[in-house]
């Protein structure tokens, strides 16, 4: 939550695939998000994966988009697998010479081989290799396109080989005509020989390669994969551009580059370079956020447009400068026909006429190489042909530099307009330009519309025009109210991380001299630093209740009820009843339409009081009116939580996609935006553990712990922690999860938690301290939790104790209390509506019969929670659920064994949680003398010897070229031929053989 209101093995062929490095932070990053969109690392893998099948691959895309990177990665990878790689790299002032690309790709290593040849292909190859200087005639062509395939075929002949082309348009024709000559008997090699190409397709008309060796696809062997080369997400050019430049990027400085480069990464690193250089992206950027386009990139596009007729020419500058071009507007502006300008793949039209430029980069060049008479020129006919009072004022803020009342007017006007639709990363830039162009003799107007601006600003997610426009309005002016403004406006766009404006509250504080209205939102301010920097949830009370007061005195209704909110959801964490009367304070009338809409007012708030009492479809509801209105009229950041809280609600009512469908916006409008993303990794780590991955999960809850450690944020870090302990004990890592979970026991008593419905993490810390044979400190757990539930009649809560107190009893030997308490368990979550509980209470209950003797029943019961999981979408429970039924299938249960608890037990866990007791024949198997490890395939073997050198399934799956899900399914397969519960058992077994 955040702190304030914003004001506004070989294939079949026998071919070893290449390992792959491990992967970046990046791409692993991309993985677990699940992105739609295809990566790097997605193009790498389809062409690995149609390589290993046999066949060829062709990369097309335009200059800079990373065709000659994805080549180089190919290189080294195969080379390090052990494959002989060939590759030549053509340029464009050497296509006419002969045989160039030959000499590139086989001159090396054909010293090896060539003596072997017949005499007439010997001759016929060491003369295209210029190692003597007897011509080729048309007689010895057929003996030199056999030379070079015997010379490829002998040496390949002891490991596999990979021809790779880069840049093939360029290539000489006698080279080209060699290799689709070799490619057309590639297949029939041994082992087969695999080829790679890359094309280029001219910049802006993908259609067109406009190179000497055109049959590309003819250089490899079938069948070809042709992959179009993707843009880079604008995660991906963050990583590229922190790499190459050595510093940080914003999030709204890399969407700017990001937007004008197309994602094409030679042309952002080329405009990140002439950014730095003029220092276009300090401190938010220049009003206009006009990034400047270098030489190397705008000559690419003025030899294009320049041979355009003139009409033509200032027809697309018109359409540049527009924000939503037509060709109905520049019809009324007075543009020409830009029908020449389509046939050269320059701008698109639709059959609605809407026009597009076919890459962003052609619009921004084609407006800053023009004159600035000819851009005023145009702007002043848009502003008299557009209909919208927004852009007919952004265009007439173009026409004048200096101060103009009657300009200022106009561009305030369209920011409220902006305003009121929701567009507030607009009305931030109408604000700046409208008090830029406010006279001088108006100081005071000037400082309230960059204040306004700001405060948009904030609510848009851009904090860094927000606080360089905060710190602009402390420069100019001394009064109170605006200094205290601006400080808010500081302290608000810190996102999580208060703890890096401490000093800001004291100077603030100071600027408010004991004014009411002005101390009212500050200690609101302080209420949440109070809590989140200093860990004290009765501090925060304290200025939530005093922030209350002085609004209700000042008048400030919409401070009043933020405080009142605050003040409710404190008391709520403490465990007090008092928390009830409060939030009914705060929804009372008058309320105020800023704080409806906001992640910190009473309406969100409302959706986590019905969760208290286990209303899931109240809350739900709340939610989704609450999402309608934000994305009407409220701030990106309450879209953002509105969307992080709905994925955790349908987590409760056993809607696993639709959960990992809002974690997954929710996250993207975090990065998008430039919020904090711990909320919003940890919505992913919940819904990946409920109906994705475990490994993804984990990587989730990783990333929501770094960055809200980051943000120094101790009221979420808690939760964050709450989630890796949760996914690393359903791993079977229980010690682990039992360090960190006492971790999050300890921060958050000391802040004073006093309801266990609002952090849920008692149960998981009484099962895992179970699982290490620690049932005495995991009974003392459940009974302090179980008080407080008690009290506050909290009966889900009591459910989910009720189960994990089971699982006590049995480590304690009390089979029979714990099958009551089981059945009693079952029986408390069939009365409520959180389907995934009601799964694993099944799910306990089913294996705890079947481990103590009673297997029809242990069966009906997993039954009962398969069929509950399966609805659900749960794929991690289901499948623990299958394997469980599969044990009993093979009678692998032991009987007179509950099997929960116990040190290294595994229970909860993953895979671990698959086998239990011997499997059948192990006994013979030792007698004979056999290895255990015998029975495993060769995969599943591999997979065994990895485990015990200590490799996660990551790890494992990057050095097997496997997926993750491949090694899970196989460590699954494991622990059950080994009859073994934990990864710590495979380590054993594979080291001892016992």
């Amino acid at each position: 939550m955040r702190h304030a209101i914003r004001p506004a093995g070989g294939d079949a062929m026998g071919i070893v695939p290449p390992a792959r490095p491990p992967a970046t932070d990046g791409e692993r990053l991309q993985r677990v998000r699940g992105a739609p969109a295809p990566s790097r690392e997605s193009v790498l893998d389809d062409v690995r994966a149609h390589l290993a099948g046999g066949g060829g691959a062709l990369l097309v895309g335009p200059t800079g988009i990373g065709k000659s990177t994805l080549v180089s990665t190919l290189a080294d990878e195969y080379a390090a697998a052990g494959h002989r790689v060939f590759a030549c790299c053509p340029a464009e002032t050497e296509r006419h010479l002969p045989f160039l690309g030959l000499i590139d790709l086989v001159a090396q290593g054909a010293d090896e081989v060539v003596d072997r040849l017949p005499e007439p292909e010997r001759r016929a190859l060491r003369s295209a290799l210029l190692l003597h200087d007897v011509p080729i005639g048309e007689r010895d062509l057929l003996s030199l396109r056999l030379g070079v395939l015997h010379t490829l075929r002998m040496l390949c002949a002891d490991r596999p080989g990979l021809v790779l082309v880069d840049d093939a348009q360029w290539l000489d024709q006698p080279t080209g005509e060699l290799l689709a000559f070799v490619a057309r008997r590639a297949g029939r090699l041994a082992p087969p020989l695999r080829m790679v190409a890359s094309v280029r397709a001219s910049f802006g008309d993908p259609r067109r390669s406009g190179g000497q060796w055109r049959d590309a696809a003819g250089l490899c062997p079938k069948p070809v994969l042709t992959v179009k080369v993707p843009p880079m997400s604008a995660a991906e050019l963050a990583a590229l551009l922190a790499d190459r430049f050595g510093r940080y990027w914003p999030r709204s400085q890399v969407a700017r580059i990001h937007r004008v480069s197309g994602g094409n990464p030679f042309f952002a690193v080329e405009l990140a370079r002439s950014a730095v250089e003029s220092g276009a992206l300090e401190d938010g950027g220049p009003p206009g956020g006009a990034l400047p386009i270098p030489q190397s990139l705008s000559v690419l596009i003025q030899k294009r447009v320049g041979a355009l007729p003139r009409a033509t020419r200032e027809t697309l500058l018109m359409a540049s400068a527009a924000s939503r071009p037509s060709v109905e507007l520049l019809r009324r502006a007075g543009g020409a026909d830009l029908a020449e300008a389509e046939r050269q793949g320059i701008v698109d039209v639709d059959a609605g006429g809407q026009i597009r430029f076919t890459h962003p980069l052609l619009s921004a060049v084609i407006y800053a190489e023009a004159e600035a008479v000819d851009r005023k020129a145009v702007h002043a006919s848009l502003a008299q042909a557009v209909r919208d009072p927004v852009e007919r004022a952004l265009h007439m803020a173009k026409l004048t530099s200096g101060r103009d009342r009657r300009i200022a007017g106009t561009l305030e006007d369209a920011a409220a307009v902006a305003r009121r639709r929701g567009g507030l990363s607009t009305a931030a830039h109408l604000g700046e330009l409208a008090a830029d162009h406010t006279p001088e003799s108006e100081r005071d107007a000037e400082v309230g519309r960059r204040l306004r601006a700001a405060e948009d600003a904030v609510a848009a997610g851009d904090y860094p025009l927000a606080r360089r426009l905060a710190h602009l309005v402390l420069e100019a002016s001394a009064l109170p109210r605006d200094r205290v403004r601006a400080w808010m406006v500081v302290m608000d766009s810190s996102g999580q991380a208060l703890a890096e404006v401490e000093e800001v509250f004291p100077r603030a504080m100071e600027d408010a001299r004991g004014e009411p209205e002005l101390l009212a939102p500050l200690h609101y301010r302080l209420s949440w630093r109070a809590w989140m920097v200093l860990g004290s949830a009765e501090a925060a009370l304290q200025h939530a209740r005093r922030s209350a007061e002085l609004a209700a005195v000042a008048g400030d209704r919409a401070t009043e009820l933020l405080a009142l909110t605050k003040q409710a959801n404190i008391e709520f964490f403490l465990g007090r009843p008092e928390g009830e009367r409060t939030l009914r304070r705060a929804l009372a009338d008058p309320q105020e339409p800023q704080v409806m809409w906001h992640h910190n007012g009473p309406i969100y708030l409302k959706h986590r009081h019905h969760l208290l009492h286990d209303r899931l479809q109240e809350a739900r509801n709340e939610l989704r009116t609450l999402i309608y209105g934000v994305r009407q009229r409220g701030v990106v950041e309450s879209l953002c939580l509105s969307q992080f809280c709905m994925s955790q609600v349908e987590i409760h009512r056993g809607r696993c996609r639709q959960a990992l469908s809002l974690a997954r916006q929710s996250l993207d409008l975090a990065e998008d935006s430039g919020l904090s993303q711990g909320p919003s990794w940890y919505a992913l780590a919940l819904a990946e553990a409920a109906g994705g991955d475990l490994e993804r999960a984990l990587t989730a809850a990783e990333q929501a712990l770094q960055h809200s450690e980051s943000d120094g944020d101790l009221l979420f870090l808690p939760r964050a922690l709450h989630a890796e302990a949760q996914v690393r004990l359903r791993l079977g890592d229980a010690a682990a999860a039992v360090r960190i979970l006492e971790r999050v026991r300890l921060m958050e008593t000391s802040q004073g938690l006093g309801d266990p419905a609002v952090r849920r993490w008692h149960a998981d810390l009484a099962d895992a301290l179970v699982a290490v044979g620690r049932a005495r400190d995991a009974a003392d757990v459940l009974s302090e939790a179980r008080a407080q539930a008690t009290r506050l009649g909290r009966r889900s809560v009591l459910a989910v104790l009720e189960r994990s107190s089971a699982l006590v009893r049995a480590a304690e030997g009390d089979r029979d209390a714990a099958l009551d308490g089981l059945v009693r368990a079952v029986e408390l979550s069939q009365a409520l509506p959180y389907r995934l509980e009601e799964g694993r209470a099944w799910l306990e209950l089913g294996s705890f019969r079947a481990h103590t003797g009673d297997v029809e029943a242990g069966r009906a019961d997993l039954l009962r929670a398969r069929t509950v999981f399966a609805r659900a979408q749960a794929r991690p429970w289901l499948e623990r659920v299958q394997d469980e039924l599969r044990d009993i299938e093979h009678g692998r249960h032991r009987h007179g064994d509950p099997g929960h608890g116990g040190p290294g037990d595994g229970a909860h866990g993953g895979p671990e949680r698959g086998g239990h007791g011997r499997g059948p024949g192990e006994a013979d198997r030792r007698a004979a003398g056999a290895h255990p490890l015998d029975v495993l395939t060769d995969i599943e073997r591999e997979v065994a010897v990895l485990v015990a050198e200590g490799a996660t399934n990551r790890e494992i799956a990057s050095r097997l070229f496997l997926s993750v899900k491949t090694v899970e399914a196989a460590l699954t397969r494991t622990f059950r031929k080994l009859g073994v519960r934990s990864r710590v058992d495979v380590a054993r077994v594979a080291v001892s053989g016992r």
